[in-house]
């Protein structure tokens, strides 16, 4: 005696692993799409410095790009961590500068490398360095040379920028195929009883 396939069940695992496959899918049109703008950023290390924006593009920010900022005044530090230029572990500290009147925009910029968070003596001035990313800001500049007393930090890489869609979509393929198999085991099984 045969037994018929479970209707819902059927729908239900089959829209599940439809679903990850187009998560898959998904992924690897990501993983493309990433490596597009990885290329970008590293041929932009090579053109010329721009202005530092004043309001950035989320969408398509600067990194990597040459550029200097005019700190003002420095209106607040924090430090977080980071690497310096041999690639030891300490403390990046980011001073949050004033570049335009009270009210105006400001940026976030990485004065230097030190092994404590202690925040540096440093009032303001003229820097030049490269546009990297930033958690909090969308953008900050990585002093090419740093300031009070501090040693230089470790210049943003395009390492910094994760490129994991590919594994991602290889996981999601392999759901898709565990989920599948799952099934047909249970099928199986149940058409033994």
């Amino acid at each position: 005696m045969t037994r018929r396939l479970p209707i819902f069940v059927t729908i239900l695992v089959l829209a599940a692993v439809a679903t990850m496959v187009a998560l898959g899918i998904w992924q690897l049109q990501r993983a493309a799409w990433k490596n597009g703008l990885l290329e970008s950023y590293a041929e932009a290390s090579d053109l010329p410095a721009i202005a530092y924006p004043a309001v950035p593009n989320a969408d398509d920010p600067p990194y990597f790009r040459k550029s200097s900022v005019n700190c003002l005044e420095v209106i607040g530090w924090r430090s977080t961590s980071g690497r310096n230029a041999n690639g030891q572990s300490g403390w990046a500290h980011i001073a949050q500068c004033r570049t335009a009147g009270a009210e105006g925009p400001g940026a976030q910029v990485v004065v230097g490398w030190s092994s404590r968070p202690d925040d540096p003596e440093w009032e303001g001035g003229i820097v030049d360095g490269i546009i990297a990313p930033d958690s909090q800001y969308v953008i900050r500049l990585v002093a090419s040379e740093p300031v009070a007393e501090l040693q230089k930090s470790q210049p943003p890489t395009l390492e910094d920028i994760p490129n994991n869609h590919l594994s991602y979509a290889v996981q999601w393929f392999l759901f898709a195929g565990i989920a599948l198999v799952i099934f047909l085991i249970a099928l199986r099984g149940r058409n033994k009883i």
